[in-house]
């Protein structure tokens, strides 16, 4: 995006002279721009950083006058309604709300091209599942559309990074279609069971086949929830009020909240091998997309039973048919597909023991409604100007805390990425402490939105929730997980904001044991050099590595050879390396060789460097 661009966000008043936690901001409503503020669009200092730094108010005039000549304010003027697209059905008692704040334009079925010609003339848009909003979209709004609402839960349709390039709020609705969600996975289950659907064809085509279609009961089985969120969690209920035994895998999940409703937490491992069912309500990330293969189908039970009501691209569907095929998966239950609608000669969709539904996980009239007015709500209180929980991309600093903490931002991500990728084991992270170490006043140094950069590095990677400094703590809380903070003053540049984060995760077990201290705690360091992220402690070896792409690991014993061994490995399997750094105890003794790859090396290669002699353990990281 270009400098010169500007956007009408959230507008952030600070004192001139000076910054502090106890600031109060004043957010006015974002299509009604102050004439008392100067509103520019910031360049982020790295692209990593794009969810906070990029496009965010940088600048109040000094002398109290407007610089800026966003064209939203010639077709918006003070005191019009805002125009509100919809674009998609939605429930009247949302389009009421709507209409009573905005002009309302209910347009549906629009194809790419309609929709980047309108959407030029609009405040605000409201998609469900369908409307695919592009970076094209954006960039064809010219910085009028302030708020995209996606009534529902995912908003893989919408480009998330664009939307905050132009300074466009996106929310969604994530609470209101958890029953009905809920409701179909049981209703796909024991339709499943019974054969339901393919008797029902197979009267209607004149046959009378009770033989053919004898089920399965539902009493006594053992149902593996994949996913203990909102819509798992109600399955689980239901499940056990069917006589089930249930057991869930989820990362986040609370144990005391999960026995509460007499439900096992395990390991993903333990919860697909033992089900006889699993239900998968998983978000799609890159952590889970395709995640069910051949590999994972091959350690099933033979005869398992698999519900999706989540999202069709955690299955990989050609494994999915060979499962069937081979009988490793005696029936499958799909409300979802990884394109939708799925092409009419669907191996998958046209198997006879595979039950499927148009995407009906949300389709309640009560739900519809809710879904309606929760999106509404959100909408009309972001063009207010109001905080929602539901806002999933919005940087909301002063402008010279972001300016200052920019490169940070990046460092507290990374950090959090890899301390997750560190974790092993089912039980999930619930506590971090984080320790910031400045020569600053502690009232002289904000760290919200460093907090809120661990917690997102923390729950991205395995969550489909879209972490800012509006809903981190509110996120954090519900997945159970808690963050601490200390700050240690040290002796430094003031100049400087922070000398090091340092990131402790207590009480879980660690796939690369020298990331743990003495007392168990996973521990990973880092400094900004030059305004670049480096790792500089991993567990208690000092380490100076740029935190850049993917990061291979390595704790070997000192020697001769070994950074042209693991370099040859790499190199001739194509694998690029930016760096290779090794941080040694003593000479002769353990080391750490950080070797930074600009692509993701595959099993095989990994598997090579593992079997090299003189490496004790080693694990692969992407950031």
């Amino acid at each position: 995006m270009a400098a010169s661009s500007a956007t009408y966000f959230f507008v952030v008043r600070v004192p001139s002279n000076s910054f502090s936690p106890s600031t109060r901001f004043s957010f006015l409503p974002l299509f009604k721009p102050s004439p008392s503020v100067s509103l520019k669009a910031s360049p982020s200092r790295s692209r990593s950083a794009n969810l906070f730094a990029r496009n965010a108010l940088e600048t109040i005039d000094s002398k109290g006058t407007s610089v800026s000549k966003d064209r939203s304010l010639e077709a918006a003027s003070l005191g019009s309604k805002p125009t509100i697209l919809v674009s998609e059905k939605l429930g009247e008692a949302g389009l009421e709300l709507l209409r009573s704040f905005g002009n309302v334009d209910c347009s549906y079925n629009l194809s790419p091209e309609e929709l980047c010609s309108k959407i030029s003339l609009c405040d605000a848009l409201i998609v469900r599942s369908g409307t695919k909003v592009t970076r094209q979209v954006f960039e064809a709004a010219k910085g009028r559309l302030k708020v995209v609402g996606r009534a529902g839960v995912g908003i893989d349709n919408v480009d998330l990074q664009a939307a905050t390039e132009f300074g466009c709020l996106v929310v969604n609705a994530p609470t209101a279609n958890t029953v009905a969600a809920a409701e179909h996975g049981i209703a796909l289950l024991a339709a499943m069971a019974r054969n339901v659907a393919q008797a029902d064809a197979s009267i209607k085509a004149g046959k009378w086949q009770r033989n053919k279609y004898v089920g399965v009961s539902l009493v006594g089985k053992t149902l593996a929830v994949m996913g203990f969120g909102k819509v798992g969690s109600e399955v689980a209920r239901r499940a056990k009020g069917l006589g089930m035994n249930v057991i869930a895998h989820d990362p986040y999940a609370v144990a005391d909240r999960a026995r509460a409703i007499g439900v096992d937490l395990v390991s993903f491992d333990e919860a697909i091998t033992t089900a006889d069912f699993i239900s998968l309500h998983m978000p799609l990330t890159p952590t889970t997309t395709k995640v069910f293969n051949d590999g994972t189908f091959s350690k099933m039970k033979k005869g398992v039973r698999i519900i999706n009501v989540a999202r069709g691209g955690v299955i990989d569907e050609d494994a999915l048919v060979r499962a069937l095929d081979s009988g490793v998966v005696a029936q499958a239950a799909l409300d979802v597909f990884i394109e939708e609608p799925p092409s009419k000669d669907s191996k998958l969709v046209q198997h006879e023991n595979v039950t499927v539904t148009p995407h009906l996980g949300a389709s309640t009239k009560e739900a519809q409604e809710g879904v309606a007015i929760e999106i509404a709500e959100a909408v009309v209180g972001a063009l207010k100007g109001e905080l929602s929980a539901t806002a999933v991309n919005a940087p909301m600093v002063p402008p010279e805390v972001l300016s200052e903490l920019s490169p940070y931002v990046v460092l507290a991500e990374k950090l959090g990425r890899m301390a997750v990728q560190l974790v092993s084991g089912g039980a999930g992270i619930k506590s971090a402490k984080v320790v910031y170490r400045s020569a600053r006043d502690p009232d002289d140094l904000d760290t919200r939105l460093l907090r809120a950069m661990i917690t997102k590095g923390i729950i991205e990677p395995i969550s489909d929730t879209y972490v800012n400094l509006v809903n981190a703590d509110f996120t954090a809380k519900q997945k159970g997980l808690r963050i601490s903070e200390e700050r240690v003053v040290v002796d430094s540049s003031p100049e400087c904001p922070v000398d090091s984060i340092e990131l402790r995760i207590a009480n879980v077990q660690s796939k690369f044991a020298s990331a743990l201290l003495d007392d168990g705690e996973i521990t990973v360091e880092g400094k900004v050099k030059d305004g670049t992220p480096h790792l500089t402690r991993v567990g208690s070896f000092s380490v100076d590595v740029s935190l850049e792409r993917n990061l291979i690991l390595c704790r070997q014993v000192d020697q001769p050879g070994m950074i042209g061994r693991v370099g040859n490995i790499l190199g001739e399997k194509n694998v690029n390396v930016n760096f290779m750094s090794v941080c040694r105890t003593a000479a002769r003794k353990l080391a750490i060789m950080a070797i930074g790859v600009d692509e993701e090396p595959d099993k095989e290669t990994l598997k090579m460097i593992g079997e090299v002699s003189a490496i004790e353990e080693f694990v692969f990281l992407t950031l």
